[in-house]
């Protein structure tokens, strides 16, 4: 069960590495643009996510407040996703503010996998 365990914390840093690779991808190259395979990393790693947060296969207790910041972190990633992805539609580009804030909560959530014990 432990190593069912890895696995799926593998998954989740793909996930993140995904969502996090296509918005660094798109901000070296200036064009602050929202890509679906930023959409798709943070599906990945979000369903990822839920799974770990399944107390299954643990003989420790899980940080429920930690579990609960992260998702509302990944809620308001997706909210940004969906708000840029519509301005983007519609005007062409995504405001600044949005592009950046997401690239930014998305090394926020990896520091609190990180740091937060």
């Amino acid at each position: 069960m432990e190593t069912l365990r890895h696995i799926v914390v593998f998954i989740h840093l793909i996930g993140f590495a995904v969502l996090f690779g296509a918005w660094a991808a798109e901000a070296v190259s200036r064009r602050f643009r929202l890509t679906r395979l930023m959409d798709y990393g943070l599906l990945i790693a979000g369903v990822a996510g839920l799974a770990l947060a399944a107390p299954w296969g643990i003989e420790y207790d899980l940080n429920y407040v930690k579990i609960g910041v992260k998702l509302v972190v990944l809620l308001v990633i997706g909210a940004l996703l969906g708000i840029g992805s519509a301005r983007q539609r519609r005007t062409g580009s995504v405001p600044p503010a949005i592009f950046w804030s997401i690239g930014v909560l998305t090394l926020v959530n990896a520091g609190i996998a990180v740091i937060w014990r």
